[in-house]
């Protein structure tokens, strides 16, 4: 815990949703600045040292991804002294809001990205979109995004059938189509299971020389979850803090799938659909003999009863 931050670590859980947005505030306002952008947006900003990390959220999000019920970028503000810029929205609104393009507008003026030697751009889904698009504010800023759309244009996307809400919102105009506003980026990374069809879709819009699409195959549409659970998220974005985050370095970690057995579920499920018992058979036994997964020695023994009967030969046990 940094010097003077102690009462960041406060749980806000349980707090109306009026009581928490006032705690914010009090919080921000006390370590550095808080601004309301109406009804259903606010930033946030913990002023520390020279590495600024901004993060897009919804007030749900954080209310489901924390147990404390504070924004994803706390952890790293305590844990490494970050300043960190939070912009949060009630529900999935991709940030389009005047009120927010002239926050941005007037941070550009101010000059607020260049007082700070590495800016970091991250959020998830819709908060991905934003982070690639309002990352053009800070030219060099390094972005992570997680299942980004790179618009709700129905010119553009109208194959995306998911947020038929947003057809009447703008993405044409200030801050719209995210793939170019990276262009300034001095790199971006961007994740996806390419199994997932749409989020694929949208990931291959991102095209560009400085972005790095990285594929997590099976990993369903809940990435940011699963890299939570896995404790690999606060890694890679610390990694792109201190500009070292790579392909090499994110797979090294990432390695951490292993364990995880919503990721481990996708993939015996995915092996069976084709009805592949001799690949299921390696992966049940790996799983069981190195985890407590109870499903997966149940799926094994079924297994060896199916070749017993002939249908399969086993994999030879090492």
């Amino acid at each position: 815990m940094q010097d003077g931050l102690e009462n960041l670590d406060e749980s806000l859980a349980g707090l109306t949703p009026k009581q928490w947005r006032q705690r914010m505030a009090a919080l921000a306002e006390q370590h550095g600045m808080y601004q309301s952008l109406g009804d259903r947006h606010f930033a946030t900003f913990i002023d520390q040292d020279n590495t600024l990390l901004v993060t897009f959220e919804t007030v749900q999000g954080i209310q489901s991804l924390s147990e404390q019920a504070q924004p994803l970028g706390f952890d790293l503000v305590k844990n490494q002294g970050w300043s960190h810029l939070c912009l949060i929205s009630d529900g999935d609104t991709w940030f389009r809001n005047n009120r927010v393009y002239g926050f941005f507008d007037q941070l550009i003026d101010d000059g607020f990205f260049e007082e700070f030697d590495k800016v970091v751009f991250y959020g998830a889904g819709p908060c991905g979109y934003a982070a690639a698009a309002f990352s053009v504010a800070a030219p060099g800023a390094t972005v992570v995004a997680i299942q980004p759309q790179a618009t709700l244009d129905p010119q553009m996307t109208e194959w995306d059938d998911r947020f038929v809400e947003m057809r009447r919102t703008s993405f044409t105009d200030r801050y719209g189509y995210a793939p170019d506003m990276l262009d300034a980026a001095d790199q971006a990374f961007i994740l996806y299971d390419p199994r997932e069809q749409l989020d694929a879709m949208h990931a291959a819009l991102f095209s560009r020389s400085n972005v790095t699409r990285l594929r997590l195959p099976n990993m369903g549409n809940t990435l940011q979850t699963r890299l939570v659970e896995m404790e690999v998220l606060y890694q890679i974005i610390s990694l792109a803090g201190a500009g070292k985050l790579t392909t090499v370095r994110f797979w090294q970690h990432y390695r951490a799938r292993r364990n995880n057995l919503g990721y481990l579920r996708r993939l015996v499920g995915r092996l069976s659909q084709p009805d592949r018992p001799y690949l299921t058979a390696v992966l049940c036994r790996n799983v069981a003999q190195r985890l407590r997964a109870p499903r997966f020695r149940r799926r094994y023994r079924e297994l060896e009863k199916l070749a017993e009967a002939g249908e399969f030969t086993m994999p030879p046990k090492r």
